[in-house]
């Protein structure tokens, strides 16, 4: 069995596990995040999501930058998750493809993800399903070999987990709305046809390298479409604001997939800019946890 080493570990989060159990218990503490005192003093309001039994969520958004900047956001994600019942078995993670290496839609078969916190392995017999529902997915390491957008996700589903979880990991650098259509309706009909308890995943920071109060405008755009389930509208948006969000095919596969299989709502749990982490809001990327509820 194949091991996907980490390859991001001590540059995007802590390298030894106590420093990294230390650096997210410190994402949910952080005053921005789902624990912290002062969480409703900047960015939107936190949903009431957050403190809801989580056994309704089919589906979330969570941003992939260094912990240090979107720790504190994802956090919200993860702290909504953590209330899951049942617990998933099967975590299906999308995310882009920011080196555009390999296929262009891709996961990966019988291999073991390595995180500082120990191994989780891929669901084989459910990726390779996936494949044959899919008409655009292709099994390829590659493709997965640098990215950072799913493996960021793995060390906080292990510290909100303590049981035996598997994944699917993609990675996308085609990410039209065919694409996304095509996979997300693989994805639904995959666990509409099985018998596991699933969570999906899509990986995306919004936009890129913009004043704050532009990034805010233009996100909060995005959002409104994001939160009114509407597919069309999203990749609208999009185009009519240019809006740079890196994992915007993960984001439309999953709306579809989440819509398919049932939701009927959007929470945004919480939208944060790294410049509200870091005070310098002459450029900054923008950051959001939602949702996705039956």
């Amino acid at each position: 069995m194949r091991v996907r080493r980490s390859v991001v570990a001590g540059i995007f989060y802590p390298a030894e596990k106590d420093r990294l159990l230390d650096a997210i218990e410190e994402c949910f503490k952080h005053p921005l995040g789902p624990m912290g005192e002062n969480t409703k003093r900047v960015g939107t309001q936190p949903s009431e999501e957050s403190k809801a039994d989580g056994k309704n969520i089919i589906a979330m958004i969570c941003p992939h930058a260094a912990y240090m900047y979107s720790g504190v956001v994802a956090a919200h994600s993860y702290h909504a998750a953590s209330l899951l019942k049942p617990r998933p078995d099967l975590i299906i993670m999308l995310g882009p493809n920011h080196y555009g290496l390999g296929s262009a839609v891709a996961t990966m078969v019988d291999c073991y993800w390595e995180t500082p916190l120990g191994s989780v392995q891929v669901n084989s017999d459910e990726a390779r399903r996936l494949v044959r529902l899919s008409g655009i997915l292709d099994i390829d390491d590659y493709a997965h070999s640098r990215d950072h957008c799913l493996e960021v996700q793995l060390p906080m589903l292990q510290y909100i987990y303590k049981h035996q979880f598997s994944i699917i990991p993609i990675v996308l650098w085609m990410q039209d709305k065919d694409t996304a259509s095509d996979l997300g309706n693989a994805i639904a009909e995959l666990i509409e046809s099985g018998n596991m308890d699933v969570l999906l995943i899509a990986s995306s920071d919004l936009t890129h390298y913009e004043p704050h109060d532009e990034a805010c405008r233009k996100d909060g755009e995005l959002i409104k479409a994001i939160l009114a389930l509407d597919v069309a509208r999203y990749y609208t948006v999009l185009e009519r604001l240019d809006v740079s969000a890196c994992g915007y095919g993960a984001i439309g596969a999953v709306m579809v997939a989440a819509k398919r299989l049932g939701a009927t709502s959007a929470r945004l749990l919480r939208y944060a800019t790294s410049g509200d982490v870091t005070g310098d809001k002459s450029a900054v990327v923008g950051y959001a946890s939602i949702a996705f509820i039956g």
